[in-house]
């Protein structure tokens, strides 16, 4: 990115922090947010620009290959959008009703109905942060009702008993002369009550996962929620035309919502996938489209939904359709995965190859190497379609919440009441993988050579079993082997160069003694370019290295994105070895590039537990310097702060002071 450009926008969206003490104050109003987006619109890279600097050799022979062929992609889009709204980007584009839409300007500064800036973009961010969460809890209910279903007999799935009575002690529920099944029932109950009760009770995850220092906080802020439907939809009601007017009483709301994101769409999802697939196992994976092998039965999944995924690559790995496949000419089938489909099946499953994430799922469509492409929900573009019919690449999609058009329809209904179907829904796609490459053998393949290994799998568990307990991480932080530990996740966003601030900032962290934890979308370029591999340790500090030995990378990967739940229990389990709460600990979330609805409650997940996070991305807040400042600085309320720098050295380098002043805190060398 232009160095000039991130100079000029330092001005204005450059490290929001401020020292203890420091005022805020409004700085001109209309004008200063409209002069700020119009510097930070200046950062954003074009396609030439991502072609020439994006860190993946394959992702940018793919771009040109793409072009040279004529075929559209993300990043022709993205230009072909510029300049993007100013009064959407400043988050002061209000149209809740249809009196509007209404935009905040120097001429008119409150919308028709006396809305000013601060309620408009406290209400836009309100709302994206209830369609985070509800993301995340449609994943949740899927898991939570196939675990029921799974123990009441009507979905051929094993429980994986161990992690169930793991959990069914947490929560409190009775074991004793008990079947696995009963205690499963109760456990999934647990979860589905949290995620929809409509009158104020318990909300049994935060009582039995979260610190109880948490608790406390979130109590005196007045921000327990009732539960995840009831707050989602609750932000719906107070953001209507004419109903809440306080942008505080709003923002109370979105921390609510927050609540429900980080424990009924992140922590109840795992609880019910582990449940149901038991707990990873460290691996190691072949990655990047190098690995795409010709002559396959090749067949991506895509989307966030384990249940028919792990019956697809059952079915696509036993002799009957081996043979099969072998007796319409091809070698064999292999799986690939295209964002959380991918990384979930990848660390549960042998063979199944991560590719990419969402933004480039249409370069990995490109290479024409894949028969099938079974997309279920969330990140994916509807611009796939266009590039499957270019090279006769079968799409299905498997879920009643998103269909796309042109692509076959094999799924579960809107009530779930063909689970016991999975089976047969699972065979039907493997059989249609194996017609569609018998129909598209005329189709050119084209396959950059890069692949590399990646160790995957990590988890709190694998900490213990590896090191004995949490303690010899803790002694190595409090030591100075280790100077932090972040969290890097999130989705990528054509707003900066593709893939290159996640590289550059990994590559900072690791070089100055940052053992980084990694899942979902944003960690495929760290998977693709080796950063999950023992050869990164050549990069590493030497304080980590020695702590990582020679067989582990500096980089773990944890999962898919729901998997920032063993992220969150080894920030945990290291902060209750060095009796400290998690919010004094020297922790960091990073998510560079990140530009959904989730990544918004990802991000206000980790702030909500005294975590400060970091991002190259700017939120739509710029609209108004309440909400703004509200964002940027929570140390008073939670104990945290959220930063933003387009530049992603400098962005590393504010983490690394960060670390340094948690350390100097406690007294840390």
């Amino acid at each position: 990115m232009d160095k000039e450009k991130m100079n000029k926008q330092e001005n204005h969206i450059h490290d929001h922090n401020h020292d203890h003490g420091h005022e805020h104050h409004h700085h001109g109003g209309v004008n200063d947010y409209l002069q700020a987006v119009s510097e930070y619109r200046k950062t954003f890279p074009n396609k030439q620009q991502v072609i020439e600097k994006t860190p993946d050799p394959a992702v940018k022979e793919l771009l040109l290959h793409m072009e040279q062929i004529g075929c559209e992609t993300s990043f022709d889009r993205f230009d072909a959008q510029q300049p993007q709204c100013s009064f959407g980007m400043a988050g002061v584009c209000c149209k809740n009703c249809s009196m509007g839409p209404c935009k905040i300007t120097p001429k008119s500064p409150r919308g028709v109905c006396g809305a000013d800036a601060d309620i408009i973009v406290s209400r836009n961010m309100l709302r994206a942060l209830a369609a985070g969460s509800a993301a995340h809890g449609a994943h949740g209910r899927e898991v939570a009702i196939a675990l029921k279903k799974a123990a009441e007999g009507q979905l051929n799935l094993p429980i994986c008993k161990d992690v169930t009575l793991k959990y069914a002690k947490q929560f409190e529920i009775e074991t004793e002369g008990r079947t696995i099944e009963e205690i499963a029932i109760d456990l999934a109950d647990v979860l589905l009550e949290d995620l929809s009760r409509p009158m104020a009770d318990e909300y049994k995850l935060i009582k039995y996962c979260a610190p109880e220092e948490r608790q406390k906080v979130w109590a005196d802020l007045d921000i327990l929620p009732i539960s995840a439907y009831q707050e989602v939809f609750e932000a719906f009601h107070r953001t209507n035309e004419g109903t809440d007017g306080d942008w505080e009483n709003i923002m109370k709301q979105f921390m609510r919502v927050g609540l429900t994101f980080a424990f009924s769409g992140v922590v109840g999802v795992a609880v019910a996938t582990d449940s149901l697939f038991g707990l990873p196992e460290r691996r190691t994976s072949k990655v990047n489209v190098g690995a795409l092998e010709k002559g396959y039965v090749n067949i991506a999944v895509h989307g966030h939904l384990p249940i028919l995924v792990s019956e697809i690559v059952k079915q696509g790995q036993s002799e009957e359709f081996i043979n099969l496949a072998k007796k319409h000419g091809a070698k064999g089938i292999k799986f690939y995965g295209i964002c959380c489909s991918g990384l979930s099946a990848m660390y549960r499953y042998s063979g199944v190859i991560p590719l990419s994430n969402a933004v480039g799922a249409e370069l990995v469509l490109g290479t024409g190497a894949l028969d099938l492409w079974v997309a279920d929900i969330q990140d994916v573009f509807p611009g796939i379609m266009e590039v499957a019919k270019c090279f006769k690449t079968t799409v299905v999609t498997t879920s009643d919440s998103a269909r796309l058009q042109g692509a076959e329809h094999y799924a579960y209904d809107h009530e779930h009441s063909n689970l016991k179907d999975t089976e047969k829904i699972a065979r039907k796609i493997v059989t249609r993988a194996i017609e569609s490459f018998a129909e598209r053998r005329d189709v050119p393949v084209f396959i950059p050579p890069y692949e590399v290994d990646a160790e995957v799998g990590f988890s709190s568990e694998y900490v213990v079993e590896k090191y004995g307990s949490m303690k010899p991480l803790y002694e190595a932080l409090r030591d100075g082997k280790i100077l932090g530990i972040t969290n890097m996740v999130g989705c990528n966003n054509p707003r900066v160069i593709y893939e290159r601030a996640t590289v550059d900032i990994a590559n900072k962290l690791i070089k100055n003694n940052v053992l980084i934890l990694t899942n979902g979308c944003v960690s495929f370029p760290l998977l693709k370019l080796g950063f999950c591999n023992k050869e990164a340790l050549q990069k590493t500090g030497e304080g980590l290295k020695e702590f990582l030995g020679q067989d582990t990378p500096p980089v773990w990967h944890v999962g898919e994105c729901i998997d920032n739940t063993r992220s969150v229990e080894i920030f945990a389990g290291v902060a209750a070895e060095a009796g400290k709460a998690i919010k004094d600990m020297p922790y960091a979330f990073c998510s560079p590039e990140w530009s959904n609805e989730k990544g918004i409650g990802a991000s206000f997940s980790f702030r909500l537990l005294g975590i400060s996070s970091y991002h190259c991305v700017m939120a739509p807040i710029m609209g108004s310097d309440n909400v703004k400042n509200f964002l940027l600085d929570q140390r008073d309320t939670l104990g945290c702060t959220m930063n933003i720098n387009v530049n992603p050295d400098e962005l590393g380098d504010k983490i690394l002071a960060d670390l340094k002043a948690k350390r100097k805190a406690l007294g840390w060398k």
